[in-house]
């Protein structure tokens, strides 16, 4: 009980409810900004069942807390205070657990999307598959945390009713991905550098080949890291302070829209490294994720002609 501790803080009631509130507003205002194009990808159908989930979480718990007695009965069942704080950690336990098969599974998204070429394939195929995918992730994850992990619920020693505060986990997975993800970019750094001092180094014989070869890769590399920087360098910046101090982040607002949003342009940017579909993208062939916040097309076409 102790170690769990150390790895927990006890929050307020109310403090949940305001960050869940908070927490789902911001959720809803990005999924409206992006409904365009939501079910375009499978982080954009997932994006809208976290909005589902969390809005779902934050009635339960705005209704129980509401009443005076401290209790609501739903279903003939008797939901107290008790239940609000088992929820908190129960979903927060899940929404840790979904981080690395979210990053797998967008990642496999965007690499059949950007690998196609001239394929007409109907969307509506694909909305269908990525809707049964999100829904089945949910479903394991949740069926891993009540029969798999071992999550242990960490309450107070009272009474029902006299519960007004929680204790809320820590989650670390999100630290985890960052960490993989501050990784990626400093090998990418490293790799543009790198060939580029290669290409200069070269014969004249060999630096026709290194160009084709290494080149395109390079440019799309670097293409990709200045989108990239360029859109998101405020967040990196709060995700390495967050890394670099002890605070800790409750596991129930680590999965958020804002962060899907992110992981999408990163996972977008990392997939067009690894196909690096220079010459498609310069004629328009190649299909782009569709992303609100980087304009992957645009800057990539714009490199593609330059080499031509």
């Amino acid at each position: 009980m102790h170690s769990t501790r150390i790895h927990s803080m006890n929050t307020s009631i109310p403090s949940i409810l305001f960050s869940l509130g908070g927490k789902c507003l911001l959720d809803w205002v990005l999924v409206f900004l992006q409904k365009n194009h939501i079910c375009s990808s499978f982080i954009g159908v997932f994006s809208v069942s976290l909005g589902v989930v969390d809005t779902t979480l934050t009635l339960i718990v705005s209704t129980i807390h509401l009443h005076s007695n401290g209790q609501f009965f739903l279903f003939g069942l008797q939901l107290t205070r008790y239940h609000i704080c088992l929820l908190v950690q129960i979903v927060g336990q899940v929404y840790s657990a979904l981080q690395f098969p979210l990053v797998v599974m967008t990642g496999l998204d965007h690499f059949c999307t950007i690998s196609q070429r001239l394929q007409p394939v109907s969307s509506r195929p694909k909305q269908t598959v990525r809707l049964f995918v999100t829904i089945l992730l949910w479903f394991l994850t949740a069926l891993y945390i009540f029969l798999l992990s071992d999550f242990i619920p960490v309450l107070e020693d009272v009474s029902h009713y006299q519960i007004h505060q929680c204790w809320i986990f820590h989650t670390f997975q999100i630290l985890q991905v960052a960490v993989l993800l501050f990784l990626t970019l400093g090998y990418a750094t490293l790799y543009t550098g790198f060939s580029a001092r290669l290409i200069k180094k070269s014969s004249l014989d060999d630096q026709i080949t290194d160009q084709s070869r290494t080149g395109s890769r390079r440019t799309v590399i670097s293409q990709t890291l200045s989108i990239f920087l360029n859109t998101w360098a405020i967040f990196l910046f709060s995700l390495a302070i967050l890394l670099l101090l002890p605070v800790g982040i409750p596991s129930y607002l680590g999965l958020n829209v804002v962060w899907l949003c992110f992981l999408n342009s990163f996972l977008i940017g990392v997939v067009l490294c690894v196909v690096h579909p220079t010459l498609h993208l310069a004629q328009g062939l190649a299909a782009v994720p569709p992303d609100s916040f980087c304009d992957w097309r645009f800057k990539f076409s714009l490199a593609a002609e330059d080499r031509a």
